[in-house]
């Protein structure tokens, strides 16, 4: 088996019990879920909180500096977090799989110039 396998069927009990929603890529986590004022804020605080003690009791550690905070959504409180007793710093636009991705869900940055109607690499323009 490869080391991204079994890296995965390691990883794979993360999720238990956390009230968030966990999706886990190769060596890559990400932890999310709706954030009223205070409910939300508290359950996600207490889903990192469970993550960093599994990662601690199975000799792992997040890699803190490749943490960040990606507030989604219009009207989104942008709340602060913390790992490792440290706050987490936001993020105004991150990559994914390829794919920049905003707080907005705006794809204009993912294919410069296409806000003045250029196309994209690949992008062909249907003719009348």
């Amino acid at each position: 088996m490869s080391g991204p396998v079994l890296f995965s069927i390691f990883i794979n009990y993360l999720d238990t019990g956390l009230e968030g929603i966990l999706c886990k890529f190769t060596d890559d986590t990400k932890l999310g879920g709706a954030v009223d004022p205070l409910k939300g804020r508290n359950a996600l605080q207490r889903d990192l909180d469970m993550l960093e003690d599994s990662a601690i009791n199975n000799l792992m550690r997040f890699k803190r500096e490749k943490c960040q905070i990606l507030p989604l959504g219009w009207g989104n409180p942008g709340c602060s977090y913390r790992l490792e007793n440290e706050m987490l710093e936001s993020s105004a636009m991150e990559r994914d799989l390829g794919v920049l991705v905003d707080g907005k869900l705006n794809m204009s940055q993912q294919c410069p110039g296409s806000q003045e109607g250029q196309l994209c690499p690949g992008e062909h323009q249907a003719k009348h």
